[in-house]
C-alpha cells in the first residue's frame, strides 16, 4: 500500500471527521471507499462510452432495427406468444 497526501478543505475536513466518528471508521478507510466508488463509477462511464460509440458506428453502417419491430417485441413479453428478439 502506498501512502499519498492531500489537502482537503474545511468544508470537506469537517464532515469526514464528523463521519468517521460516526460509523466508527477511520478518515482514510471512507476517503479510500470514496476513491474506489469514483473510479468504479468512471470505469462505467468509459465503458458505455465505447458502447455508444461502437453502437454509432452500427448506425452509420445502416445496421437498425425498426422502432415498431422492437416494440412489437417488448409487447410480447409476458404473454403467451413470446416473439424473438428482432435483428
Amino acid at each position: 500500500m502506498s501512502i499519498t497526501s492531500i489537502r482537503l478543505a474545511d468544508d470537506v475536513e469537517k464532515p469526514l471527521e464528523s463521519l468517521a466518528k460516526k460509523l466508527d471508521r477511520s478518515k482514510n478507510y471512507i476517503i479510500n471507499q470514496a476513491i474506489k466508488e469514483f473510479l468504479a463509477k468512471q470505469s462505467l462511464e468509459d465503458s458505455r462510452w465505447q458502447d455508444t460509440l461502437v453502437a454509432l458506428e452500427s448506425i452509420k453502417a445502416g445496421k437498425s432495427i425498426d422502432e415498431a419491430d422492437v416494440n412489437a417485441w417488448l409487447n410480447s413479453w409476458g404473454t403467451d406468444s413470446r416473439m424473438s428478439s428482432p435483428e
